[in-house]
């Protein structure tokens, strides 16, 4: 139509972003708007570092305003939920970038627009969403991508974002098609890693696409597994008590130390008690002296068709 500018911009946890960095890995969409919700652009940011950061402190946090640096590869500055500029150092490698813009920085920006984002992984089964927690090399990706091989869908890897709609019931918004997953795990789900993009930063994970396996719209959060790593032979299940579970959600939060520093402690207060009254909680133990992320998978499924029957009667 005469007079109509289309712009291609991405997309990704439901906001549309401009960048002066390609991100391959978000989904290109078509837009008529100039303004987007979210802009990227590279800028000096030099003097403002060392105006505000302090010795051995590689972040400065502040109300919508976040600060962070990263040796050899860049300073970012995240503001009022809306802008991400970055500021290279010396021959830094845009892949590396690209890391924090799409992880450290995407969760400041969901944080600052008081969408609380969640460290874990989701995937959509029958209609609903269910994260999977658990700290770092907990297996959550690894887990995620079993549920991908029984022929479910990928909402989010690593971070996952969830608002709460006018009843209260919480809601997670698709992120972007994209995996990262160990060597290890590649080599048990039996894929080539000569097809796969390594992280630059870790060598031995990649990045794997999934957009034939990712689902693009909204669904209710149901459900959180928090994975746990045991010296025990066999796997476990168990309900998380209500008690715990203000402490599970603070605890499994992306970047959960931007928080307080922040000033959004009430805001998460809240948001988590409006949440932990709409969602089931389950700690999920898994054996480490076997590949069990199949079995962990088939667990879950008969946790939920239990809950399921208990609700029905």
């Amino acid at each position: 139509m005469i007079g109509i500018k289309i712009r291609t911009v991405y997309e990704a946890y439901g906001l549309t972003v401009s960048s002066d960095i390609a991100l391959p890995e978000l989904l290109p969409i078509n837009i008529v708007d100039d303004k987007t919700d979210i802009v990227i652009e590279k800028a000096d940011l030099h003097a403002l570092w060392s105006e505000h950061s302090v010795p051995e402190d590689d972040f400065v946090i502040k109300k919508d305003w976040i600060m962070f640096h990263v040796s050899n590869t860049a300073i970012f500055l995240i503001q009022s939920g809306n802008r991400i500029e970055f500021c290279p150092i010396d021959e830094a490698q845009e892949d590396e970038i690209r890391l924090y813009i799409l992880g450290t920085c995407m969760g400041a920006i969901l944080m600052q627009r008081k969408i609380l984002p969640i460290h874990g992984s989701a995937v959509a089964i029958d209609g609903k969403a269910y994260a999977i927690v658990g700290d770092s090399g907990a297996g959550k990706s690894t887990l995620a991508s079993a549920f991908l091989k029984r022929g479910y869908k990928l909402m989010s890897d690593d971070v996952i974002p969830v608002t709460l709609n006018n009843e209260n019931i919480p809601i997670v918004t698709p992120s972007y098609p994209q995996q990262k997953l160990w060597l290890e795990s590649l080599n048990h789900f039996e894929m080539d890693s000569n097809n796969y993009q390594p992280l630059i930063v870790r060598e031995d994970k990649f990045a794997v696409p999934v957009q034939d396996q990712f689902i693009t719209e909204q669904l209710p959060l149901a459900g959180v597994f928090e994975l746990i790593k045991s010296e025990d032979t066999e796997i476990d299940i168990k309900p998380i008590p209500s008690l715990q579970r203000f402490y599970k959600l603070y605890h499994h939060t992306y970047r959960n130390f931007f928080i307080q520093r922040s000033g959004l402690m009430d805001w998460h207060f809240n948001t988590s008690a409006k949440m932990i009254k709409k969602i089931e909680f389950f700690q999920l133990r898994r054996p480490t002296d076997r590949f069990t992320a199949p079995n962990l998978s088939e667990t879950i499924l008969h946790a939920l068709k239990r809950e399921e029957s208990v609700h029905e009667y």
